[in-house]
């Protein structure tokens, strides 16, 4: 689950981690207000939305006086911004951070992350603040400081001094220093974050520190000991096809293709997806109703799957375990009958009570095409949406 950059300091401050002063607005009379109790310019006007590269596409701007912060508000406010993590439909701005502009001096790049291949978690570090961090670890490398921490042992002084020294930091802020990654440590562990970000933290010419931005990601599956942050979530910057599926702990994931598919199980829906791609086809979705999904839980998957316009077939690949073969198979005839389905269905199912599931499934009067195998069935849904 991802959160706004505003969500995130409120956060940062809580944690003791130094941040601009401001407020959000979502009018601009509110910003105005903000801005005159700052007292003094320049103020920067951003763009809240949840994605990075906000900057180039125009969604923040410096103010340096009270008509241009007034400006700068009307135009950001309600903006469709287009970056390269919105793709070309771009999200619409609804809310603006205002902040006090600072003098800075250096700007630095600070992450923690968790690194699976190691079950360790890194912190990353860069002088090269500012920039997106993705070109820079592709280009350059060599300017990334990356220090593992174990999670049993957590973060130690010499983790924050190879770090410091890399950044090759000042000592009159090496102390500040030391304080924001450890509490920006403790922050990523008591939240169960995924990613937490900084660009750019920035040293300003009075020798402080401070988040200019910041960005936190959570474990979706922890989010249950974490009620004040599930708050947070803001349906608006999220696929609503996801927002729906997610009501009913249906693990769902929009994409671009026409081939919409409901699978039981991520590995098989992985599979699954590479399959259609090798027919010569693109997925439309990731859809996985788990193994223990009801009949409800499959007709709703499958109300879902329907409701994209570019689903021009359906591949259901189901494996009968926990999830039956003929449950799977009610589900899926209730749904039609409600809702109607009007692209062409191929099924694919083995496993506890299959028979069962395949015998529902002739009775029901659907006009579906039984496939033998997964290459089968991805060959006809292929060969079905090619021709329709």
């Amino acid at each position: 689950m991802k959160i706004h950059e505003y969500q995130a300091k409120k956060l940062f401050k809580k944690y003791g981690i130094p941040i601009p002063d401001g407020d959000v607005a979502s009018t601009v009379d509110r910003a105005k207000q903000i801005a005159n109790k700052l007292s003094g310019f320049p103020v920067a006007l951003k763009a809240q939305i949840h994605a990075g590269g906000r900057g180039k596409g125009g969604g923040v701007k410096l103010a340096t006086s009270m008509d241009e912060a007034i400006q700068f508000a009307d135009q950001i406010i309600g903006m469709t911004l287009v970056t390269d993590q919105t793709g070309p439909e771009g999200q619409k701005v609804k809310k603006i951070l205002v902040e006090r502009g600072l003098n800075i001096s250096e700007e630095l790049y600070l992450g923690i992350a968790l690194d699976r291949s190691n079950a360790k978690i890194v912190i990353m570090a860069s002088k090269a603040g500012g920039m997106d961090i993705e070109t820079v670890a592709e280009e350059s490398p060599e300017k990334i400081i990356k220090v593992f921490i174990n999670p049993l042992l957590g973060i130690l002084p010499f983790h924050c001094r190879d770090i410091a020294f890399g950044l090759q930091l000042s000592l009159s802020v090496m102390k500040s220093f030391y304080e924001i990654l450890t509490n920006l440590y403790r922050l990523f562990v008591d939240y169960d974050c995924s990613l937490l970000e900084i660009n750019p933290l920035v040293t300003t010419k009075e020798e402080t520190m401070m988040a200019l931005d910041a960005k936190i990601n959570f474990d979706d599956n922890a989010l249950f000991r974490h009620k004040e942050i599930v708050d947070y979530r803001d349906p608006d910057e999220e696929d609503p096809l996801e927002v729906e599926a997610s009501k009913y702990n249906l693990n769902y994931i929009n994409l671009d293709g026409n081939v919409g598919n409901m699978v039981n199980g991520a590995g098989l829906a992985m599979a699954t997806m590479d399959i259609i791609k090798l027919a010569d086809a693109e997925p439309a979705n990731f859809l996985d109703v788990g193994g223990g999904a009801s009949e409800e839980m499959v007709e709703i998957g499958l109300k879902i799957i329907l409701s994209d316009k570019n689903v021009k077939g359906i591949l259901i690949n189901i494996f009968g375990g926990i999830l039956r073969c003929d449950v799977l198979s009610k589900g899926l005839v209730e749904a039609a009958r409600k809702t109607g389905i009007n692209v062409p269905v191929v099924v694919r199912m083995e496993g506890t009570n299959v028979d069962e599931g395949r015998k529902i499934l002739s009775e029901s009067g659907l006009n579906l095409t039984m496939a033998v195998d997964l290459k089968d069935a991805a060959q006809r849904v292929a060969k079905l949406v090619t021709n329709g």
